[in-house]
């Protein structure tokens, strides 16, 4: 049980890191950031517990995916919309 927990959570850092690359306040602040929150709960043992961190974690990868997108769309919005009303 414990081998498979730790494979999400090595793919979840792994998919987290990746995403921070484009962090807005620089990929060394999230980088940091994410290494310490994931050092905070290494001794944790309970399965359940340690599910609950993983789907936390889910939950910042999708909100991580929307702020980008959401940013994508302001620059392709602005692109080709002007903000000149007639």
């Amino acid at each position: 049980m414990a081998s498979s927990l730790r494979g999400e959570v090595i793919k979840l850092y792994k998919n987290l890191l990746y995403l921070g690359r484009e962090y807005p306040k620089g990929a060394d602040y999230f980088r940091s950031h994410l290494k310490a929150a994931f050092l905070k709960n290494k001794d944790e043992t309970d399965p359940d517990k340690i599910k609950q961190l993983i789907a936390r974690g889910e939950f910042v990868v999708k909100e991580l995916e929307a702020l980008y997108f959401l940013r994508k769309y302001r620059a392709m919005k602005r692109r080709y919309y002007s903000d000149d009303k007639p």
